[in-house]
């Protein structure tokens, strides 16, 4: 039987192996900083490299229509389109707008969930940013009634 402690350390010393050639999944390290501190949906899409965002019925955004606890907002972002590079979600008035990024591939469908923290009721924004730089997306507005943002 290995302790927890042996366990940790045969995972750190395969997971430096894994780093050191490469063989890491690419967009596990992807991060982009400038993105996610980004105050608008159009700051974040110009700092992704996407053009300007276009509604689409085959981009779906979910949410509560109103949120009890703005700590803990569960979000979700879906398209069935082909050809989606990225899935964000966005909230219009948090501090920085990107709540998440997903980074989809043809053998990953595009249907993410998460929960966000808001600190007063927005619209809430999925966007699919496609390979050839189109940004399609979905707005909802959700109502909070309890700040998650220390208001």
């Amino acid at each position: 039987m290995q302790t927890r402690r042996e366990t940790l350390k045969r995972s750190a010393v395969v997971a430096g192996l894994l780093a050191t050639t490469g063989l890491f999944p690419q967009y596990a390290l992807a991060y982009n900083k400038a993105a996610f501190e980004a105050k608008s949906l159009a700051d974040v899409l110009k700092a992704l490299g996407a053009g300007a965002p276009t509604e689409s019925k085959d981009v779906t955004v979910g949410g509560p229509d109103i949120a009890e606890n703005g700590a803990v907002v569960p979000l979700t972002a879906s398209t069935t389109l082909a050809g989606v590079k990225h899935m964000l979600i966005l909230v219009e008035k948090n501090p920085a707008a990107m709540v998440a990024q997903f980074n989809v591939t043809d053998s990953v469908e595009a249907n993410f969930a998460t929960r966000a923290k808001m600190g007063q009721s927005s619209d809430v924004y999925a966007v699919a940013v496609m390979a050839d730089g189109k940004a399609l997306f979905a707005k909802k507005e959700v109502k909070v009634t309890l700040g998650g943002c220390g208001g």
